[in-house]
């Protein structure tokens, strides 16, 4: 499985990592839901289980991906300061180029 970052995200994400709280955390990516043949998509701070499959990213950012799940093999986390600062996660391999 894939998973990219991009350098703003990276940075954002790199900041929650670092904090105390967080050392033990790694980032989880999900699907919220699925229609046809894409998903939307959630992340949260996490600690891998069984049935996932931890992938490391360019950016050194490990992330937690269900391996049960295709739709999230690809993703990237992308974050956007306009029009709306925030992230956004697409799957662009999958036909999933944003929310609509």
């Amino acid at each position: 499985m894939k998973c990219k970052i991009s350098r703003n995200a990276a940075k954002i994400i790199r900041r929650e990592l670092e904090k105390e709280e967080n050392k033990e955390l790694k980032l989880r990516v999900f699907v919220t839901h699925k229609h046809g043949d894409h998903a939307h998509y959630g992340m949260d701070l996490d600690t891998p289980k069984e049935t996932d499959e931890v992938v490391m990213t360019d950016k050194d950012i490990e992330v937690i991906l269900a391996k049960d799940e295709p739709l999230l093999d690809g993703v990237r986390i992308d974050y956007f300061y306009l029009p709306q600062e925030g992230f956004a996660i697409t799957n662009p391999g999958k036909g999933n180029h944003g929310d609509h």
